[in-house]
């Protein structure tokens, strides 16, 4: 069973009781079992015990707003945004972004998760950071021709889509139009047009807040998911962000479209949107469900471990039931195996990319009692010990090369932007 070949073996990690060892050649998994031991010479990683999960799946963040972490906070979303955000963004420059989203990348994959959606600007640089981590991401450009020509929005769009394709299997483009309220129903219609022509997916920011579904009402006679679907834009490629305001009627349509919703609930608890993503009624109507941070602006952590505890318990709490989500609906959201557009890896079996966690075999919080209960309850990111994304080792003994000089170069960014 030793194959000189392997770019890296794994021995003695615990896997549905079992305790096994995984092979891993060109990034792929090529044997696993408790035959597969490490042969003389090649890498190998020693899990004392410590049980191998699927990693998680980030579905929609703003990566460097980790430089706007612990600011601007305590304010509701649009003053947030207009009075705040947006003020800063404008100054932004292209080594801003690359290193708050290497600080991005970092803490996430310290926390478990291997593949994120990104909506930000400079995505050019994004993507060199999502390079040089190791890490994975769909990115897409903000877009939008609210105070700005409809033809610079376009320019922009191309620009992305041409810059972030062929970038290898690591970036994956995106078209990424902000919202409703800011993208005129021109061009979402235009952009709706050239996801289907590039065959690209699109994300977008939709009913986040009630407000935002009554002023689409007013403007255009219908609810956000009824308006994107009769622009062309709702189908198997979308990816809504929040969705905290979708009534069972487009719930209903989302689910014959096969578009993805992400909900973000500790963003949208702290920005207090007023409202839930009621996962019940999504999953009865065969919506595709992940679980995202959004932006370390409005959450201040990229550690979805945390967030798939508050995921769950919010869904217990606003449905008064606490069967209304259990533990193994809740990993499988938060993992990306709810939502295939998302691009969670296979299950852990030869063949499989070889992306995986090894969590610490001393961590208390998994020592007692079911894992999937533990993981969803009781652990952070701080239980996952190693990091393996495409068979290379990221992240060994919770330890991160250069995390150090990230942060340092993260925050020197922050101040130079006056946060």
């Amino acid at each position: 069973m030793n194959d000189p070949r392997a770019n890296l073996t794994v021995s003695g990690a615990l896997l549905d009781g079992e305790m096994v060892g995984v092979r891993c050649v060109d990034g792929v998994i090529e044997a696993i079992g408790p035959e597969v031991a490490a042969a003389p010479g090649e890498e190998a990683v020693e899990a004392n015990g410590g049980h191998l999960v699927a990693p998680l799946v980030n579905g929609h963040t703003h990566a460097a707003m980790t430089l706007f972490r612990g600011s601007a906070g305590d304010l509701p979303l649009m003053p947030w945004l207009q009075e705040r955000i947006w003020p800063v963004e404008a100054k932004l420059e292209a080594e801003d972004v690359y290193w708050g989203a290497r600080l991005a990348c970092a803490e996430m994959l310290r926390t478990g998760t291997t593949r994120f959606w990104d909506m930000y600007w400079h995505p050019e640089a994004t993507a060199r950071a999502v390079a040089d981590a190791g890490i994975r991401a769909t990115i897409g450009a903000p877009l939008f021709d609210h105070g700005r020509s409809a033809e610079e929005m376009r320019r922009s769009a191309l620009a992305s889509l041409d810059h972030l394709s062929g970038l290898g299997p690591a970036v994956s483009p995106a078209l990424a139009p902000h919202s409703i309220y800011m993208v005129s129903e021109e061009s979402l219609r235009w952009i709706a047009a050239l996801g289907a022509e590039r065959e690209v997916p699109i994300q977008i920011h939709l009913s986040e807040t009630q407000q935002e579904v009554e002023d689409c009402i007013a403007a255009h006679g219908e609810r956000p998911a009824f308006y994107l679907d009769r622009l062309g834009m709702l189908n198997e490629r979308t990816v809504l962000a929040h969705g905290v305001w979708l009534d069972p009627e487009e719930l209903a349509l989302v689910g014959e479209r096969g578009a993805t919703v992400v909900t973000n609930p500790v963003a949208n608890m702290k920005l207090a949107v007023g409202g839930v993503f009621p996962h019940p009624p999504a999953r009865a109507a065969g919506v595709a469900v992940g679980l995202g941070t959004d932006g370390a602006g409005s959450n201040d952590s990229l550690d979805l471990f945390a967030d798939l505890k508050a995921f769950a318990l919010i869904q217990k709490h606003a449905a008064a039931d606490p069967t209304a989500i259990d533990a193994a609906e809740a990993w499988a959201v938060a993992s990306g195996a709810r939502a295939p557009l998302l691009g969670a890896g296979e299950p852990l079996r030869p063949g499989a990319v070889a992306d995986f966690l090894l969590l610490s075999p001393d961590a208390p919080e998994l020592g007692i009692g079911e894992l999937t209960a533990d993981l969803v309850y009781a652990a952070a990111g701080s239980v996952v010990d190693t990091t393996v994304v495409g068979g290379r080792v990221l992240m060994r003994g919770g330890e991160l090369p250069w995390l150090g000089e990230i942060v340092a170069r993260a925050g020197e960014r922050a101040r130079r932007l006056g946060l």
